[in-house]
């Protein structure tokens, strides 16, 4: 069985790694970069299954990326991985094409059950943004 891809952007090289570790024994992780203009470049290259991003990142935020990528057509699937548990930063990932919403402190918990829900064509957000 072939597993998924996904392509990770977060600002923090420490916080990626651990996100890939948690991540690599049932996806395949194609990229990890550091900023929302990476994660256009990077995703129109590599089509990822699914893109988890961060909102706050340096050169263009992970919302302005999202809605980069869907004016582009990206097929992918996209998850937001934040430290906002705030509803707004919800709403506006779903207004940018977001299927996913995970807070940072719930990654454990919740990113692995946001990926199976959003890759079976389901949406999922973290208790804490609601």
């Amino acid at each position: 069985m072939q597993r998924s891809r996904v392509l990770l952007a977060d600002d923090h090289p420490d916080f990626l790694a651990v996100v890939e570790r948690l991540l690599e024994p049932e996806y395949e992780v194609v990229s990890a970069v550091s900023d929302g203009r990476a994660a256009i470049d990077a995703a129109s290259k590599l089509n990822p299954d699914v893109l988890v991003l961060d909102i706050t990142m340096p050169v263009l935020n992970g919302i302005e990326a999202a809605k980069h990528l869907k004016a582009m057509g990206f097929a992918g699937k996209i998850v937001f991985l934040t430290v906002h548990a705030d509803a707004d930063y919800l709403d506006a990932a779903r207004a940018a094409g977001a299927q996913g919403y995970v807070v940072k402190c719930r990654l454990a918990s919740d990113l692995l059950i946001t990926l199976k829900e959003v890759l079976a064509g389901a949406s999922f957000a973290t208790a804490d943004a609601i």
